[in-house]
């Protein structure tokens, strides 16, 4: 029977640190090599044999759990409050935060969380950037009303963002300086500019094959938008993935043979309760 080993990664921003370990816990590799491709892929040659693995969920975790994957045997992410909970401590550091991930790994304790496939995290992505387009322009739309505001200038509410309106306004305005028309003049610009950008990432969204249907059978709940069936199909992702992780714990759970045998329960090393114990003097 094939080796295997278990494998906990600690992710940051210019540098991954690692932790190889056989199922009994005992360290065959640890270190730390640069957050890059090239990297990864001279480390990945240098394994010794099939392996498992497990990193926590960050912003830089995208990308590496992508490059890593085929390479796998399975590949998992930590919900990052959850383990925070499981692993606290008073020692911290990168080293012994990869070795804690791999020793929840190898026992079956890791949070796990879902992770979507690459390209639904590319559509949203498109859709959060979105979002951000929407609050910047909503923050021109109030820049607009405050400046003339200050400058004492009545101006209907309900029309004011109107391009028309917009340009008669700052016409017949009065007692507004240059400088604050200026001001109001490249607010205005840049909020049409913005609505503009949000309309043409929603078209890109609406016209994905990837997730079309799903969003079209949303809509046609009564009450639900566009925007929010998006919101709902690329921030969920697959609806059924909370049960089947629960249908793989219960599966697993008690890390018992059907038997109840104690030590074929024990046979990774360590008992569930034993192994969080070692995590946390850790």
């Amino acid at each position: 029977m094939e080796r295997v080993y278990y494998i906990g990664l600690d992710i940051h921003k210019r540098t991954i640190s690692y932790c190889v370990k056989k199922v009994d816990g005992t360290i065959i590799q640890q270190g730390t090599i640069a957050a890059e491709r090239k990297a990864l892929h001279r480390w990945i040659a240098g394994l010794p044999g099939p392996w498992y693995g497990a990193m926590e969920a960050t912003i830089f975790t995208g990308w590496v759990y992508d490059f890593l994957k085929p390479h796998a045997v399975e590949l998992k992410v930590a919900h990052p409050e959850m383990l925070k909970a499981i692993t606290a401590a008073k020692r911290k550091n990168d080293r012994a935060d990869a070795e804690k991930i791999a020793d929840l790994l190898r026992v079956n304790l890791l949070p796990e969380c879902s992770m979507l496939s690459e390209e639904l995290r590319e559509l949203r992505r498109i859709l959060r950037y979105r979002d951000m387009i929407v609050r910047t322009a909503v923050r021109m739309k109030n820049k607009i009303s405050g400046l003339l505001m200050e400058t004492g200038a009545i101006y209907d509410k309900k029309r004011l963002h109107g391009r028309k309106y917009f340009s008669d306004l700052l016409e017949r305005v009065e007692d507004v300086p240059d400088s604050v028309k200026g001001l109001l003049r490249l607010s205005h610009s840049s909020m049409e500019m913005f609505e503009a950008v949000q309309k043409r990432l929603v078209k890109t969204l609406r016209e994905d094959k990837l997730i079309r249907e799903r969003v079209q059978r949303l809509m046609s709940i009564k009450g639900v938008g566009e925007v929010m069936a998006l919101t709902w199909v690329l921030e969920i992702g697959d609806p059924y993935r909370d049960s089947i992780q629960h249908a793989k714990q219960s599966a697993t759970v008690d890390y018992a043979a059907p038997n109840g045998n104690q030590q074929e329960r024990n046979s990774v090393g360590l008992s569930p309760r034993s192994a969080t114990n070692t995590c946390r003097r850790s």
